[in-house]
C-alpha cells in the first residue's frame, strides 16, 4: 500500500510538471503606464490561467518597448491584454524661425492656441505666438 501511494505521488508530481504552462510573472509591483523591463519580470510555470488570459512571451519584452495597462501586484501573471506597445507621438510646431517638437497629441486647435495631451495625461496650452501657458 505504501508503494502504491508513493507511486501515485510520484506520477502526480511528474504530470503537474508535464502539463504546466510557461508564463511571465511580475517580480515587483508595476504601476499604470510604467515601462516594463526584463528586470521586472521572470519566467514561471503555473497549472492554469484565467479563461480570457493569453500569456505573453519573453519576446514581447525583448523586441518592443511595452507599458502596463493597469496596476499589477508582485506575482501577477502578465497576459497580452495587460501590456501595450509604446508609440511615440509627437507634434511639431513651426513658428517661423523656431520649430518646437512636443510629445503628445493635439486635442484642440483654434486661431489663438493649441492644446496638447501628453502621454502622462497632462494638458498643455501653447499659444500660436510662441507663449506657453
Amino acid at each position: 500500500m505504501l508503494r502504491l501511494s508513493a507511486l501515485l505521488f510520484l506520477v502526480s508530481i511528474l504530470t503537474t510538471k508535464l502539463f504546466a504552462i510557461n508564463v511571465i510573472i511580475a517580480k515587483e509591483d508595476i504601476h499604470f503606464n510604467k515601462f516594463i523591463t526584463l528586470e521586472m519580470i521572470t519566467m514561471g510555470k503555473v497549472q492554469s490561467v484565467k479563461r480570457h488570459c493569453v500569456p505573453s512571451t519573453i519576446d514581447d519584452f525583448r523586441t518592443k518597448k511595452v507599458q502596463a495597462t493597469h496596476y499589477m501586484k508582485k506575482g501577477y501573471v502578465i497576459c497580452k491584454d495587460d501590456i501595450k506597445e509604446f508609440n511615440q507621438k509627437s507634434v511639431l510646431f513651426d513658428f517661423g524661425a523656431i520649430e518646437i517638437e512636443k510629445n503628445g497629441r493635439i486635442i484642440f486647435e483654434n486661431d489663438e492656441y493649441i492644446r496638447i495631451k501628453k502621454s502622462n495625461g497632462d494638458i498643455e496650452k501653447i499659444y500660436k505666438d510662441g507663449r506657453i501657458k
